[in-house]
């Protein structure tokens, strides 16, 4: 007789998106400059519309949903609600300054096609 076995996981599941250390600076730089930027997290959100179907949101936000994702980076704080994590789940979220200009940049291993201005993605 032969016993089956499950492998079962325990803990926390890993984020959705991942913070590079430059981004989690960025972000904490400018949490900062914010008044209550303690009780604030960077909140990354999908929404229908752009060139190709979808855009990203990002934006600080102090009221969470009992079904958001709360990962932290540091000390900063990342929320996402379930639904646009399902779109975005394994991205890279960067932030790059450079001669050709200084922003966040999201990298989804999920996005088909992206436009030009790399803010959409279907």
């Amino acid at each position: 007789m032969s016993i089956a076995t499950s492998t079962v996981q325990i803990g926390s599941r890993p984020s959705p998106v991942t913070l590079t250390d430059e981004a989690a600076r960025k972000v904490a730089e400018l949490l900062s400059s914010e008044e209550g930027g303690e009780s604030l997290a960077l909140r990354v959100a999908v929404r229908p519309g752009g060139c190709s179907g979808y855009s990203y949101d990002m934006f600080f936000d102090s009221e969470f949903a009992d079904d958001d994702i709360v990962r932290s980076f540091g000390e900063v704080r990342l929320v996402i609600d379930p639904d646009s994590a399902a779109l975005i789940k394994g991205s890279t979220l960067d932030y790059r300054d450079g001669l050709q200009g200084a922003g966040f940049h999201i990298t989804n291993p999920n996005a088909q096609r992206t436009c030009g201005c790399g803010s959409s993605f279907s």
